[in-house]
C-alpha cells in the first residue's frame, strides 16, 4: 500500500493511496477526508465479543471502518486526537508489537489488533493494565503524543523507560515494571513507574507525557471549570438571570 505521513512531527496526517478494491481498516472517527469512490463499512472490531473486549480493556473504539476503493484507485486521509507524530509498524509472524492503548490509527486487513492481559503487577502505559497487541501480517499506523524516538536493543541490552513515555515494543522483548526508588522518590521525584525492557527488539518512545501536560494545563482551565460549576448551582437555586 502506498502511503505518506505528512506534517510531521506535531500534526501528523496519514494519506493512504488505495489500489482498486484495496482496503484499509481505520479507527472509528479517524478519517479526515476520502475520495468519492471510497466506500466506508462500519463494523465491530473482530466480532461482538472481541470488539467489547478491545473497547473495555484496550481503550479503543468498539467500531472500526473498512475503507474500500471501488472502481479505481482512491485516497484517504487519517488523523488521531493526540498532537504528535505517526509511525508505521511492519507486522509479521515473527515481528509482533505490544502497543500503547489508544495509539492505533489504521492497519491493513490482515493485521489482528487484540488486547493482552498483563496482570495487576505488570500494568504499564500510564499505569493501565491493558495494552494492544498487533499480530498477523501487514502494516499498522500509530499516533502518539509528541515526537517518536526509536531505540533498537540487542539481545540482553536493557533500557529503562518512564511508563508514560512508552509507546510500543516488539514482543521479542522481555520487561518488568518497578517503582522509582523508595516511597519518597516515587512521591516527589515526578516519576512513578518505570519499565525495564530487555532486548532484542525495537522500543518506541513518545517525547511528551500526557500526565504532565494535564498537570500543566489544569491551572489554566480550573477557574473556568469552577465558574461553570458555580453558575450551574446558582441556576438550580433559581438564581439564573436572562442575559447573564
Amino acid at each position: 500500500m502506498k502511503f505518506e505521513i505528512k506534517h510531521k512531527p506535531a500534526y501528523a496526517l496519514l494519506v493512504a493511496r488505495l489500489e482498486p478494491e484495496e482496503s484499509l481498516v481505520a479507527e472509528s472517527g479517524a478519517m479526515a477526508f476520502a475520495s468519492s469512490n471510497i466506500e466506508v463499512k462500519t463494523r465491530s472490531r473482530g466480532g461482538l465479543l472481541s470488539g467489547i473486549k478491545v473497547k473495555l480493556l484496550g481503550g479503543q473504539s468498539f467500531w472500526v471502518n473498512d475503507l474500500i476503493a471501488h472502481g479505481g484507485p482512491g485516497e484517504v486521509g487519517l488523523v488521531s486526537a493526540p498532537i504528535g507524530d505517526m509511525e508505521r509498524l511492519e507486522i509479521s509472524s515473527n515481528n509482533s508489537y505490544i502497543i500503547q492503548k489508544q495509539a492505533f490509527v489504521a492497519s491493513t486487513p490482515s493485521v489482528v489488533i487484540d488486547t493482552q492481559w498483563q496482570g495487576f503487577t505488570k500494568g504499564i502505559f500510564g499505569q493501565s493494565l491493558f495494552m494492544l497487541k498487533a499480530k498477523g501480517q501487514g502494516e499498522v499506523w500509530i499516533n502518539v503524543f509528541g515526537a517518536i524516538e526509536k531505540r533498537s536493543l540487542k539481545a540482553g541490552e536493557h533500557l529503562i523507560v518512564d511508563n508514560f513515555h512508552l509507546v510500543a515494543f516488539n514482543d521479542t522483548c522481555k520487561y518488568s515494571v518497578r517503582k522509582v526508588g523508595g516511597i519518597k522518590a516515587t512521591l516527589f521525584s515526578g516519576e512513578g513507574l518505570v519499565v525495564d525492557i530487555e532486548g532484542p527488539g525495537d522500543v518506541l518512545l513518545q517525547t511528551k507525557n500526557i500526565r504532565e501536560f494535564i498537570d500543566w494545563l489544569w491551572p489554566l482551565i480550573e477557574p473556568m471549570v469552577k465558574g461553570e460549576i458555580a453558575a450551574s448551582k446558582e441556576e438550580k437555586r433559581g438564581g439564573f438571570k436572562f442575559g447573564r
